[in-house]
């Protein structure tokens, strides 16, 4: 039996093929979201129209700025103030329909006034 040192050449060979393992990986796992977020067809309908802006802040003001403030600023909700810079489109619309975050209420508006309140949320 050989008592072998491993080798550097080895070593780094190794640690080579397990990066690239895990960044094929982490590819497979956002591509795999990304096929399950776009087979939603509800959200497939909201993402294809283009929203309203003006119409987007009619529909925040009657349904939402009880909790989250006239401004978007928060209230007994959190403030929405830049909240498409850390949430994606698709989340955006997830966390206003699934009703999943607790006191907010499941909320499941047209497509279209999605689609508004969506634009809305991106002006903020």
């Amino acid at each position: 039996m050989d008592n072998q040192i491993t080798k550097p050449e080895n070593l780094i060979q190794r640690i080579a093929l397990l990066a690239l393992a895990v960044t094929l990986a982490i590819t497979l796992g956002i591509f795999g979201v990304q096929m399950v977020q776009a087979s939603d067809p509800y959200v497939k309908n909201v993402l294809s129209l283009t929203g309203d802006p003006v119409q987007g802040n009619a529909i925040f003001q009657i349904n939402c700025a009880g909790c989250h403030g006239w401004q978007a600023d928060g209230r007994v909700g959190p403030s929405l103030q830049g909240v498409s810079k850390h949430k994606s489109r698709y989340g955006l619309i997830r966390q206003v329909i699934s009703g999943e975050t607790p006191p907010m209420p499941k909320f499941q508006p047209s497509t279209q006034e999605m689609a508004d309140l969506l634009s809305y949320l991106e002006s903020l």
